[in-house]
């Protein structure tokens, strides 16, 4: 039995809308109002997003990010610092409790991340799930090196050529789960890593150079040029067949929009994005 969850692409915003929007559809959610959904997006101006819990001043160089005229936000999801520019990026909000999803967030995180998979076949891509086998790399997980995501693979990261090629985050609340991540398109180390705060410069090129090492973008393998537009076919096509589900549209009541606007003033507000 194929199930029918929602759909939703919303295009390209700014990045209060976009936490803001993938908040509310959390809520809707676990309200009951609307069955699971996955979100397409995109970032206008490019943004770096930062950890729920990762500490913004300590770890972020402000002057340079603003210098630089991008957007600043923190997610609600953990993890590390992710530069949202060239990128599709997804969400997907289904209730705990959905007889397809594991208890465990790991076990989750993979059911979930077969949509993705499939996605990177539809592209051409030889991808599969990064399992770290042994006690050496488990450890590795637990003390991440840098304050930049896409530098170490975890449990079910994809991976193609070696190198991991989603980087996703999931939290947990009002019995759902949010899961989002980023589709690289195309990456700018340089840029990057000039936002981040370094103890010094040999330490800034040694992680500059491991995730070089580590991560990559699709354009960086693809044979052609992928576009967004390609992208989002692709990943549409591989969720449908991940998850073994089908799309039927989703479009916001003003109540919900109403619910939407109220929360992208929160995640403009200093109060949130400086709380660590």
């Amino acid at each position: 039995m194929t199930e029918t969850w929602h759909f939703i692409n919303t295009g390209s915003n700014d990045p209060y809308y976009n936490m803001a929007m993938d908040e509310a559809l959390l809520n809707f959610v676990s309200r009951g109002e609307i069955d699971p959904v996955i979100r397409f997006y995109t970032w206008n101006p490019a943004t770096l997003s930062v950890g729920y819990f990762q500490r913004l001043t300590k770890e972020i160089d402000v002057d340079k990010v603003n210098e630089k005229g991008y957007g600043l936000i923190r997610r609600q999801t953990g993890g590390r610092g992710v530069l949202h520019d060239k990128e599709l990026t997804y969400s997907v909000i289904v209730p705990e409790s959905h007889p397809n999803m594991p208890s465990t967030v790991t076990e989750a995180y993979r059911v979930i991340s077969e949509g993705l998979l499939e996605g990177f076949k539809q592209l051409g891509f030889d991808a599969y799930f990064a399992i770290p086998r042994s006690k050496e790399e488990r450890e590795k997980l637990k003390q991440p090196r840098s304050a930049v995501c896409f530098d170490a693979p975890s449990w079910y990261e994809l991976v193609v050529e070696g190198r991991k090629i989603a980087g996703s985050a999931q939290v947990r609340q009002k019995g759902v789960i949010l899961q989002h991540g980023s589709l690289l398109q195309d990456v700018d180390i340089d840029d990057l890593f000039d936002m981040f705060i370094f103890k010094n410069d040999r330490l800034k090129e040694k992680m500059k150079q491991a995730f070089v090492d580590k991560a990559v973008a699709i354009n960086d393998i693809a044979t052609k040029h992928i576009t967004i537009p390609e992208m989002e076919e692709a990943f549409e096509a591989g969720f449908k067949k991940g998850l073994n589900i089908e799309f039927k549209p989703l479009t916001l009541t003003s109540e919900q929009q109403n619910e939407v606007n109220e929360l992208i003033e929160k995640y403009k507000s200093d109060e949130w994005n400086y709380r660590k």
